[in-house]
């Protein structure tokens, strides 16, 4: 086996990896069996483009490149962020094309390409991470690269008819294809693709591969996790503690109704603040009962689209605390600040209620920390159909999120819930998070990777179908 070479927008720490998340511990944990190499963008912004930085740390080779401030407004603050992120997320009324963005986000993508080259063995296999680099694999490609390539889209994987309003997004199709395996987060998501690039003429499907003349990609669902042990053990840190023993005090008796989200316009907050609102005018009895706590830190503030976001949020909780609040009792609590995962693990144990529902969701990670920290097999998840999250977590009360009396009514079923069903149902979730973990999704990708085939396509097309698995 040669080498692993993980390539990402941003390069994630690896000292740190412990404090930054579950994903980058998994991808520093791989590269260390494959003695590998991690390239993306350093984080900064420079005059000029420059050299590759190399580093040797904690026995991994890390190699990183600088932005220009134009190649960060285009390429990542422009075409990633303002078209791909809102596109992928259904939200074509948000998408903002503009053919600079577009030039700027094909050339990172080939200067990136251009500076890993050298770096690059015959053996190594590379891995590359999200929209930010969806060309990045046909722009190695061009430059003569064999090796295998995998690509992992973190985000879900939009309908044909919503990626079609995407000018040229034919040159995104074909580039995807000179991945040799597509990791998606759901048998949705694969669905998708394979009838986007089938009936845009991009590619076939063969029941088993996307394919064209030159190319065959293998496409699978690979349903990210996270550390499950780690979120469990952090119940038991002392900050998790305190947190808890000061919620249960301030609460005193009281029902509390946690929501953990970056704050961002596809993660259905206003929704969910109107269905909160609503249950309070439908249901008197659970003024003074209940109360529902909302963490959302701030994200992309400089867009105006979040702007308006928090805008509207900060005049919703206004609302409805100005109606319903009580001398000793506030119905919403809304906070924007970015707390530890030891805070959130005592947070999440004293919340005897997890909702969460956004609007589209690649997985949701949110969800599995809520349960993995339920070690007391107590406590519902209230989850979107539209999260990723919600194809494995089945024992959790799955609602559409654009309906607030299907969250109304999800929030008083729980409410009601007696404890055996409680404790039955996050018993079977907490088993499906520790066995799907972060490091099962990394090594699934990475083998399945290893013993990816080449070989030349059938010379007769198949019919176009995606009943089946992918």
């Amino acid at each position: 086996m040669g080498r692993l070479v993980v390539v990402s927008n941003r390069v994630g720490p690896i000292r740190g990896a412990a404090r930054a998340g579950g994903l980058a511990i998994a991808l520093v944990d791989a590269l260390r069996e494959g003695r590998g190499l991690w390239f993306g963008w350093s984080g900064d912004i420079t005059a000029s483009t420059g050299a590759v930085h190399h580093e040797r740390t904690a026995g991994l080779e890390v190699a990183t490149v600088d932005l220009t401030e134009a190649e960060h407004n285009d390429y990542y603050n422009g075409f990633a962020n303002r078209c791909l992120w809102p596109l992928f997320h259904y939200r074509i009324d948000l998408t903002a094309y503009d053919r600079r963005y577009y030039d700027g986000y094909q050339r990172v993508n080939a200067r990136f390409a251009q500076a890993l080259l050298p770096l690059l063995r015959d053996d190594d296999e590379l891995w590359v991470h999200d929209y930010h680099l969806i060309p990045f694999a046909q722009a190695l490609r061009a430059m003569g690269v064999k090796q295998r390539i995998g690509f992992f889209l973190h985000i879900p994987f939009p309908s044909r008819e919503v990626l079609v309003t995407l000018p040229r997004h034919e040159r995104l199709g074909q580039s995807l294809l000179a991945y040799d395996l597509i990791g998606l987060h759901t048998q949705r998501d694969c669905e998708r693709l394979i009838d986007y690039v089938s009936n845009e003429t991009i590619g076939n499907w063969d029941g088993r591969y996307l394919y064209t003349d030159q190319t065959r990609t293998q496409v699978q669902a690979f349903p990210i996790g996270i550390d499950a042990r780690a979120y469990a053990g952090y119940v038991d840190t002392d900050d998790a503690r305190r947190q808890y023993a000061r919620v249960r005090n301030a609460l005193r008796g009281r029902t509390q109704i946690i929501g953990v989200d970056r704050l961002d316009y596809t993660k259905g907050l206003p929704e969910r603040f109107s269905a909160f609102e609503r249950m309070l005018a439908d249901y008197p009895d659970s003024h003074g009962r209940v109360e529902y706590l909302q963490i959302a830190p701030l994200s992309r503030e400089s867009v105006p689209e979040y702007v308006d976001l928090r805008s509207r949020l900060e005049g919703l909780a206004s609302r409805i605390n100005g109606q319903y609040a009580q001398v000793d009792w506030t119905p919403l609590h809304y906070i924007n600040r970015t707390l530890s995962r030891r805070s959130l693990a005592g947070l999440y144990r004293a919340s005897k209620i997890g909702l969460v529902t956004p609007l589209r969701d690649g997985m949701n990670l949110v969800a599995k920390e809520y349960v993995a920290s339920r070690f007391d097999e107590d406590g519902v998840l209230i989850l979107s159909d539209f999260a990723g999250s919600s194809r494995e977590l089945t024992d959790a009360i799955v609602v559409n999120p654009f309906s607030e009396e299907e969250i109304v009514e999800a929030i008083r079923q729980a409410l009601e819930m007696p404890l055996d069903e409680r404790k039955k149902r996050m018993r079977k979730m907490r088993a499906v998070v520790a066995e799907n973990n972060i490091y099962r999704w990394a090594g699934k990708i990475v083998s399945t990777l290893l013993k990816f085939e080449f070989t030349a396509p059938e010379e007769t097309h198949v019919s176009v179908s995606v009943s089946g698995s992918c």
